[in-house]
């Protein structure tokens, strides 16, 4: 049986977790919420009692909140490591962040790939994703299989670092898509029309979007159970603003965009999922 170690089981953890096991993987785990590793456990999987087990295994898999963390848990492990293991990293991270754990991990001989996810968890768990990633390309190609299970399609876009880069150039896109799906349909409503109308008008005309699909209905119904929670991609608009401040980047509408985010997350909307970025405008009605 194919086997391996999974740190992290929040939303996208999770989600790729019960992604391997319906493809006959076995996946042991580990989180620091008791809770999330009891919900491995009935999913199929294994609870790790510690951080240090799963450097045991062949291939690690990550998903953490930030690369910082990223950072935290590899200086954890990193004694317990050995050469030829993989560690494959969906966090979205500092592109900086994750060249700096690249170079720690090939020192001791364990190759690194930032195999950032494109998708929801929901996307995730269903095999919906794409996976952009950076690092060794024989480190890549030996990861074929699991990225094969995980998601429908899988780039290979240079060194460490790559994937990150290209998560951040997609969530930017993504963001501000929802944003303005958002704006349109208050719009919309404020206008006289009907949400639900306009919103199938939408889909079927030249402004739809795969984003629309799948966050369009839980705006009109202000389902905001999070699939992929709103202050985590204010966390992605910061990055990309900081980095593209530093390569001389113009993104006035990434800043008005985290003024948006920050305005929700001190509402105390910051573990909504991120179609709730409607509610901004809905306040300002």
């Amino acid at each position: 049986m194919k086997s391996i170690g999974l740190v992290g089981l929040g939303l996208l953890g999770s989600a790729l977790a019960d992604r391997l096991l319906s493809k006959g993987w076995s996946v042991s785990g580990f989180d620091v919420d008791a809770e999330r590793r009891d919900a491995l456990s009935r999913s199929g999987g294994v609870a790790l009692a510690g951080l240090s087990d799963v450097a045991a295994f062949d291939v690690i898999l990550l998903s953490l909140p930030t690369s910082t963390v990223v950072t935290e848990v590899v200086s954890s492990i990193k004694d317990d490591l050995r050469a030829g293991q993989t560690i494959v990293d969906t966090t979205t991270g500092n592109p900086a962040d994750v060249e700096s754990v690249a170079e720690v991990l090939a020192d001791i001989g364990v190759e690194y790939l930032d195999a950032t996810v494109g998708g929801s968890s929901q996307q995730a768990r269903d095999g919906n994703a794409v996976i952009m990633c950076g690092g060794p390309i024989d480190a890549f190609d030996r990861c074929g299989g699991l990225f094969d299970d995980l998601a429908k399609r899988t780039f290979h876009l240079g060194p460490a670092g790559s994937g990150s880069r290209m998560k951040l150039a997609v969530n930017l896109v993504l963001g501000l898509n929802r944003a303005a799906i958002a704006e349109g349909l208050s719009y919309a409503e404020s206008i006289g029309l009907d949400p639900a109308a306009t919103l199938e008008v939408l889909k079927a005309g030249p402004a739809a979007s795969a984003v629309m699909t799948t966050k369009g209905q839980k705006m009109l119904d202000g389902n905001f159970e999070p699939q992929a929670r709103l202050a985590q991609h204010l966390k992605d608009v910061r990055v990309i603003l900081e980095t593209g401040s530093a390569a001389g980047s113009k993104l006035p509408m990434s800043g008005v965009h985290r003024t948006l985010l920050e305005d929700l997350v001190e509402a105390g909307m910051g573990d909504l999922d991120n179609s709730a970025v409607i509610e901004v405008f809905r306040a300002a009605e």
